[in-house]
């Protein structure tokens, strides 16, 4: 049964087929090959799998996002980010990293950030004299933090997956290695730079148009804040707090930046139901996988052959590391974590590897095979919005990618990275 399951798994995967219909091609066919389990049960799983309330989250939070970027809020970001850091030297690449690390605090998705704002920074970065292939390289690497700082999909995605860890403590635990990401790309973007002679800005704003710009800007930037302080302190739930989102973002897109119109919504709704639906395909087409997986035994034994190796928590710590960056070059990170978390959480939690730490470390991972060929959907989108041929683009994310492997490396190295700023208000899991 399990290797019916993984055979027709890889193999669908293999020729192209999308991974939601991967998941029940293969568990059907292992069920129809173990004879004794019932399809229809597998039916049942797949809706039992969205008959959740906390799921009522995921499209909220979409649709704030889309309500957002229709505002002047790319444009509101863009110019704060810009009279930040434009004068530094490789001033264009640093507003780049910027303004996607504000906008990630509102859209939650990696694609949503290169939609946005990604291909209008690509193309100023043309303008000003950066190569095409760095542009697109910088800006594919750096929307991956979409995932990490709250709000994230993928997130609450995993706290449904793994009781283990909470969705608030999820929220808080991808702050600071979010921002470590981003810091990573701006070091490189400086070095980078600097051999190449990118220079920045000579737009020299004053302290008071920063000013101003911060506070036109600030009602955006303010939104993060707004979710994780109204859960923090009881005033809403998550789910409650994605349905908040919702009217905040489409108040200040109306009636404060003004740029946000009625005719405009039927379109937003649509593109909203359109991610939503694709997003709950695959978490009820992963509950077929995780169930035929529980009946065949494969957690239990792939633990058991773990425990054999007699590794030391670090070392099966780094394993895991190795085994996520491989599998999120062939599978999409929000269908990663409904596949790899409920075999592999068991295992690190066994081992006393902190479960809000093990998280992060594998939302990172999975998020990481976006920007990783050969199937990485966050490269496929840079080469369509940027027009450039992958295999540049690829070479020029070297060393962006080593950075972020060493951002990786150091947050399964020092759990308290991860951990502070949830222990910091009581969210330990």
């Amino acid at each position: 049964m399990s290797a019916t399951l993984i055979i027709v798994f890889l193999l669908t995967l293999m020729i192209g087929v999308p991974v939601a219909f991967t998941m029940v091609i293969a568990g059907l066919a292992a069920v129809l090959v173990q004879g004794s389990l019932s399809p229809i049960s597998a039916v049942q799983n797949m809706f039992a799998g969205i008959d959740s309330f906390p799921l009522l989250a995921i499209p909220f939070f979409i649709l704030a996002a889309e309500l957002m970027t229709g505002g002047a809020l790319t444009e509101v970001l863009l110019r704060f980010a810009n009279q930040l850091v434009g004068r530094v030297r490789g001033g264009l690449g640093h507003t780049n990293v910027l303004t996607i690390t504000f906008f990630s605090g509102i859209s939650g998705s990696a694609l949503a950030n290169m939609a946005g704002p990604g291909n209008m920074l690509i193309h100023m970065m043309k303008k000003s004299g950066y190569s095409a292939e760095y542009a697109a390289a910088l800006t594919a690497c750096t929307s991956i933090v979409g995932p990490i700082i709250p709000p994230s999909i993928i997130m609450i995605v995993y706290a449904l997956t793994e009781n283990s860890v909470t969705i608030m403590g999820l929220f808080l635990g991808g702050v600071i290695p979010g921002l470590m990401v981003s810091g990573s790309m701006l070091l490189v973007n400086h070095w980078i730079s600097v051999r190449r002679n990118y220079h920045g800005s000579d737009l020299r704003p004053s302290a008071g148009e920063i000013f101003k710009t911060f506070v036109r800007a600030l009602p955006a930037l303010a939104l993060p804040l707004i979710i994780l302080g109204g859960i923090h302190f009881g005033v809403f739930t998550p789910t409650e707090a994605s349905a908040v989102a919702v009217f905040y973002a489409l108040a200040i897109g109306r009636f404060l930046y003004g740029t946000l119109k009625w005719d405009m919504l039927p379109g937003i709704l649509f593109r909203t139901a359109l991610v939503t639906s694709s997003i709950l395909m695959i978490i009820a087409t992963s509950e077929v996988l995780s169930w035929v997986l529980t009946v065949g035994q494969l957690p239990q034994a792939a633990a058991q052959w773990i425990a054999g190796l007699h590794l030391s928590p670090l070392e099966l710590f780094l394993l895991l590391n190795v085994f996520l960056l491989l599998g999120g070059i062939f599978i999409e990170p929000l269908p990663g974590v409904m596949i790899f978390v409920p075999i592999l959480a068991p295992m690190a939690l066994a081992a006393g590897i902190d479960p809000l730490q093990f998280a992060i470390v594998v939302i990172i991972n999975l998020t990481l095979g976006m920007i990783t060929p050969p199937v990485g959907a966050l490269l496929f989108i840079t080469t369509v919005v940027s027009g450039v041929p992958m295999g540049k683009m690829v070479r020029e994310m070297i060393p962006m990618f080593a950075a972020q492997l060493v951002v990786i490396l150091l947050l399964t190295l020092f759990p308290v990275l991860v951990t502070w700023l949830p222990g910091l208000f009581g969210y330990t899991r």
